[in-house]
């Protein structure tokens, strides 16, 4: 009997997301932009100490390399020709860092993922060498001087690991975000591997200018990171190098960005005053500015937002980020442990529709934009007799869309256009409860794409559309249009209002919560009874909460 024919399909075009909890790899016909398999691998978080959040570097790149093995089996089940896919791009959590020996090519310390806390202290001290009338961080990098971006993870690397200031030392050490590492890996590693990266990851460094696009000495110096360990810089759509390993050897990788920039470009929101919102472990909203900076007067952020070609233009957004979104909800699932699934939340939030009274400030890494307050803590008021776990899962969902509130209004005042509606994406928007939360708290259209997998597709169109491979055009008349669900506000803006203001309330309850994170003595000196009573409140309280009698 004669083989089955294979399936004509393509061109192909596969995109690598990998994210905080898990990576992924899918395959997207480049002329539908459908999405024709797909394959997903969980991934670890290590927590040495209070606020210090750590990956394994092997872990992610073997997850990536069991993700493309395993799609490209899928793909054979369904009569693809895996020959068919003629480029890949890569997406990536931004800022966590990586240093590795290019020599052996093994890591010379866990990623430091970009949620870690441990450089408070570095980040208080670099404080007072900024002159208050001249931030050139700022300036520069569009920035604010914060934990959250990696020249200062590079720090304490070079400061606490003798490993890496060995490496250094000996002309042996390499930086990269987690493109970079990707990147270099695929591309063959100690053998010939491409070190790059791009300008959306580079600009969340604070060592790059992005003013003129190039890594910035006065920068380097002021944190004292040396120039020549870090990557080379190039767009987010060329061709950076071949795959060297598995089933995909051969293939080009041509498309790198960022996993919000990757979005925005999967959103489609290529034209100045475009915005998408991307719900995933933290929560992401980015404004299109075209071709010109916008610094931020409200506590946003000023990024690249893409650059599709090495000879073409760069676009910049403004950019309001959320620490806690999604990882909110795997904290009711690891740590409470009042439900079994993600998905169990929503179910629980239908089951009462209200938080009665209840408010969940997150601020398990401090507070992100507006605030950039370090020192917040995560915080659950209101509480009563009456509060149960259905009501802590509806305001832990409510929290996520008050945080958007915050930088919606935060963006609306620096844009000074307000959004008529906001276009999202990620993993959480399939939770209906919460879009329909988001829309009556913000008081405009939700807009949801049917397409789910925004940042993988954003990822796979710079690729496509990268010279030397042009399977995949972004002429607006070429790009598929895409159905969309719409959910509209179902409540009086009065009542938003009441919710929002007291919201923010409790934001305020959750501000300068930690004013020693380094100080072990803070404790010290309170009685082992306080501890003793302490414990017996929150065993009976976490009882409770859980519906154990």
């Amino acid at each position: 009997m004669a083989a089955p024919r294979k399936a004509v399909v393509g061109p192909l075009v596969g995109a690598v997301v990998q994210g905080t909890n898990s990576t992924r790899f899918l395959v997207f016909n480049s002329k539908t932009a459908e999405l024709l398999s797909h394959h997903q691998v969980e991934l670890t978080q290590e927590f040495p100490k209070e606020g210090w959040v750590e990956q394994d570097p092997k872990e992610i790149l073997q997850s990536v390399y069991e993700c493309i093995a395993r799609t490209c089996e899928k793909l054979g089940e369904l009569n693809i020709d895996i020959s068919n896919v003629k480029a890949i791009g890569v997406s990536n959590q931004r800022e966590t860092t990586v240093i590795w020996d290019k020599l052996t090519g093994e890591p010379l310390y866990n990623a430091i993922v970009w949620l870690d806390l441990r450089t408070q202290a570095t980040v208080e001290t670099l404080s007072k060498k900024v002159p208050g009338n001249n931030n050139f961080v700022k300036s520069k990098t569009g920035l604010p001087l914060s934990t959250y971006f990696s020249a200062v993870k590079i720090r304490w690397l070079l400061d606490n690991v003798r490993q890496v200031q060995k490496a250094v030392e000996e002309g042996r050490a390499l930086f990269g975000t987690i493109d970079s590492w990707l990147i270099w890996s695929l591309t063959g590693g100690v053998n010939g591997g491409v070190h790059c990266t791009d300008v959306t990851n580079a600009s969340r460094t604070m060592l790059f200018n992005i003013h003129s696009l190039e890594w910035d000495k006065e920068l380097c110096d002021f944190f004292e990171v040396p120039m020549n360990i870090l990557p080379n810089v190039w767009s987010s759509s060329e061709i950076y190098g071949l795959m060297k390993v598995g089933a995909l050897e051969g293939v080009p990788i041509s498309g790198c960005l960022g996993d919000q920039s990757a979005a925005l470009v999967g959103q489609m929101c290529f034209q100045e005053g475009q915005a998408k919102n991307t719900y995933g472990t933290g929560c992401f909203l980015l404004c299109n500015t075209g071709h010109k900076c916008v610094f931020s007067e409200h506590g946003l952020l000023t990024t690249v937002a893409y650059k599709l070609g090495r000879d073409k233009p760069v676009y910049y957004a403004l950019e309001g980020s959320v620490a806690i979104a999604g990882a909110v909800v795997r904290w009711l699932r690891d740590n409470l442990g009042i439900i079994q699934t993600s998905e169990e939340v929503e179910k629980l939030a239908q089951e009462v529709g209200t938080s009665y009274g209840c408010y969940f400030v997150p601020a398990f890494s401090g507070l992100y934009a507006p605030y950039w307050d370090p020192s917040a803590r995560g915080i659950i008021c209101g509480l009563t007799q009456f509060t149960n776990k259905n009501h802590i899962a509806f305001a832990a969902l409510e929290a996520v869309c008050f945080q958007t509130r915050e930088i919606l209004d935060a963006m609306n005042r620096d844009c000074r256009i307000p959004l008529s509606h906001l276009q999202v994406d990620g993993g959480m928007t399939n939770n209906k409860i919460l879009m329909q939360l988001q829309a009556d708290i913000l008081c405009i259209p939700i807009v949801k794409s049917s397409m789910p997998e925004t940042t993988a597709l954003g990822a796979a169109m710079a690729a496509g559309a990268a010279e030397g491979v042009g399977v995949w055009s972004l002429d607006p008349e070429d790009l598929s249009a895409v159905m969309m669900e719409q959910f509209e506000p179902q409540i009086q803006a009065t009542e938003s209002e009441v919710r929002y203001s007291t919201w923010k309330k409790a934001v305020m309850k959750s501000m300068a919560w930690v004013t020693s994170p380094e100080d072990p003595t803070i404790f010290s000196s309170l009685p082992l009874g306080f501890f003793i009573v302490s414990s017996m409140i929150m065993l009976i309280g976490a009882r409770y909460i859980s519906g154990i009698p």
